[in-house]
């Protein structure tokens, strides 16, 4: 089976979230059981640098200015980048400048994304031919379904994947013709959301089949609460049989406790003592007390209320000034308030608290390896990758029960859960939390079981097989 997959991100190449580990990932294992894969992302500056000898593909004059296509193998994955410098070559992220303000043609540059897409899958590459399946993801790739729906390609199937409804790409209907689809798509059945132009709506509608990222994400997204608007259309989708959810999987090859280069000292399941060298190390590093009957609480987030880093910051004061031997390490930004929350707790608590305001990939795999315990208190949360690595790394988590972290966690035999969204519930978990550490047979038994759960990309990879070859 030829699949092709469209995104903004491939990690490593370019990263800004848990897409970026999804496309770095399943496309691999897909290759794994024997399917012809690619991927098609912008050729950004930063991927131009990883990537600097590619072959030409083709040219065309777009919408979007002059664009080249371009090939290089990268992981054995094959990839296609959308060389377009004037939209591309930026010194900012792959969405808004330095200042966090959205480019103000992001309609065009992932309007040619979308297209990009469809032209590859329907053949412009004469080596590879048509792709069988068109795979898109999140609101960036949205428009590529559309594209070949509006093309009459019916012969290519297509499949949008959400990771997280509440980003939908949503700009002035007049645009529409600026990236060369018809007007007919901006109706209610189509790509209009009030009054708006969506890529995100346009993929919902468009594709042949619908997936998202976890099983209970796939219910949330059909309540008025959780589909941030979108709810009606993907009752309709689901009642036809046309959305499913997948759960993501752990990258193996980057997350092994056992094999992780960026820890001070490897371990699995049967050595977890081994463990502890990396926790005193992640104490010293943050300038925490080293006494190892502290509960070292982890954050690998970005700080905003979806994440629930404002609960925590609450929970946090209450449970300080009583608790000496809780302590917690962040890594993380967002929200310049929150930023500003989780460092005057450092220097408040300075033997409790460890701050880093940014994004470190070393130092991630370091905090997973190091805590006891890894935070991830989140209001809504699709999939959840952090949860993931947690259970793998032997860091127990403790989560809210919504999306994907209620999928992967079970209360008392993995880690820890809660149900509402506060900070007293909060509060009450991380007292539980800290009551089971006091029992070390108890949270080691624990430990073991979360390091047995088995979220592979294979089996992910499998159900994504399974669903394509039912599309209709």
């Amino acid at each position: 089976m030829k699949i092709l997959h469209a995104a903004s991100e491939l990690y490593p190449l370019i990263k800004t979230g848990g897409l970026a580990d999804v496309l770095g990932a399943l496309p691999l294992a897909q290759a794994k059981q024997g399917d012809d894969v690619r991927v098609v992302l912008p050729y950004y500056r930063q991927i131009r640098e990883k990537l600097p000898f590619t072959a030409e593909v083709a040219r065309r004059d777009t919408f979007g200015g002059y664009v080249v296509i371009r090939y290089a193998t990268f992981q054995n994955v094959g990839v296609y980048l959308i060389d377009a410098p004037h939209l591309f070559d930026r010194q900012g992220n792959p969405y808004h400048n330095e200042f966090y303000q959205d480019y103000s043609d992001n309609v065009i540059r992932f309007g040619i994304l979308g297209w990009a897409a469809a032209a590859i899958a329907t053949g412009i590459d004469p080596l590879w031919g048509k792709a069988d399946v068109l795979h898109a993801h999140d609101w960036q790739a949205g428009l590529a379904p559309a594209y070949l729906r509006t093309w009459q390609r019916h012969d290519i199937k297509s499949v949008f994947t959400i990771h997280n409804i509440a980003y939908q790409g949503c700009f002035n209907p007049r645009h529409v013709h600026d990236v060369w689809l018809p007007e007919w798509i901006l109706r209610t059945d189509g790509a209009e959301f009030y009054g708006q132009f969506s890529f995100l709506k346009a993929g919902l509608y468009f594709a042949d089949h619908i997936t998202t990222v976890s099983p209970t994400y796939a219910k949330e997204i059909t309540s008025e609460l959780g589909a941030y608007g979108m709810h009606g259309l993907l009752q309709t989708r689901a009642a036809e049989g046309r959305l499913s959810g997948i759960l993501n999987g752990v990258d193996e090859s980057i997350w092994n406790p056992a094999t992780d280069p960026e820890l001070f000292q490897h371990y699995d399941s049967k050595n977890l003592y081994a463990k502890s060298a990396n926790k005193k190390a992640l104490q010293e590093h943050f300038g925490l007390n080293t006494q190892p009957e502290n509960l070292l609480t982890v954050m690998v987030s970005r700080l905003t209320s979806q994440k629930g880093a404002d609960l925590l910051v609450e929970s946090l004061h209450r449970l300080l000034p009583n608790q000496p031997q809780l302590q917690f390490a962040l890594l993380g930004s967002g929200s310049p308030e929150l930023e500003r929350s989780f460092n005057e707790l450092a220097e408040y608590y300075p033997q409790q608290i460890g701050v880093y305001i940014g994004y470190n990939e070393k130092l991630a795999h370091q905090l997973i390896g190091g805590g006891d315990l890894i935070l991830i208190p989140s209001r809504f949360e699709p999939c959840g990758l952090t949860q993931l690595y947690g259970l793998k790394y032997g860091t127990l988590p403790l989560v809210r029960q919504t999306g994907g972290l209620a999928d992967t966690v079970i209360h008392g035999e993995t880690g820890f859960v809660f149900e509402h969204a506060s900070a007293d519930n909060l509060t009450q978990i991380l007292q539980a939390a800290l009551d089971v550490w006091q029992q070390p047979k108890t949270w080691a038994n624990l430990q073991k079981n979360a390091m047995q759960q088995d979220f592979s990309w294979y089996k992910a990879a499998q159900s994504y097989k399974t669903c394509y070859s039912q599309l209709s």
